[in-house]
């Protein structure tokens, strides 16, 4: 599998830079000490959600925060593929069990970078959409809120599942990830107005993967 870390390995490329001027304007939008925690979502799935949440994550970390992923999507998330751990113990399995007892650390795994920390899908559960909207999840969220300077919830996309919006209520900012030449208008007004349904902090979209001979300041994208 290709090697998806652009920020970690070529730190000096074009999108490296534009992955951290985006968190430079995420850090600006969160003017609480509360806030930490993001969500990335999008419209349909291969927009390249994961790739900006996973390089985002990385250039968190870079910046001296102590930083949490977690794969959201419990169904085919691939962040442990991405970060090369183990997916045997995850986020469903840890909500299954979670108490006050529950040693978080059983599941959390440290990855190869600094300061970056990843919590993988885990065993793919029958109900995804019910452990997202438990209160188990609600009390893990504010345990690892104390533990963390900045959460990253790499969500599903909103077509045909809850997910998202159930984990937009937690977020203190939503950002969509929308992919040049594929997302359709539709598709992204449909999530964006989805999303404000349950009153979501929507932060911004980020249009990924524009081509190099049409990207300028302003757009951030993933060159294959």
């Amino acid at each position: 599998m290709k090697n998806e870390l652009i920020v970690e390995l070529k730190p000096k490329s074009t999108i490296s830079e534009d992955i951290r001027t985006i968190r430079t304007n995420l850090e600006f939008l969160l003017t609480d000490k509360e806030s930490k925690t993001f969500m990335f979502t999008s419209s349909t799935p291969g927009e390249g959600k994961s790739f900006i949440s996973s390089n985002l994550s990385i250039a968190f970390a870079q910046n001296e925060k102590k930083v949490l992923l977690i794969d959201c999507d419990m169904r085919l998330g691939r962040t442990h593929k991405i970060f090369e751990v183990s997916n045997k113990q995850g986020l469903s399995n840890l909500i299954a069990q979670y108490s006050n007892t529950t040693n978080i650390n059983n599941y959390i795994q440290k990855t190869k970078i600094k300061n970056l920390y990843v919590l993988p899908r885990g065993t793919v559960p029958p109900n995804p959409s019910e452990l997202l909207s438990s209160k188990r999840f609600e009390n893990l969220l504010e345990k690892l809120k104390i533990i963390f300077d900045y959460i990253i919830l790499d969500s599903v996309p909103t077509n045909g599942l809850p997910d998202a919006l159930v984990l937009s209520k937690l977020a203190d900012k939503t950002i969509i990830v929308s992919k040049y030449g594929a997302t359709e208008i539709n598709d992204l007004e449909a999530t964006k107005k989805a999303l404000e349904n349950v009153n979501a902090n929507i932060a911004g979209v980020i249009v990924n993967k524009v081509p190099k001979t049409k990207s300028k300041y302003g757009n951030y994208y993933y060159a294959e």
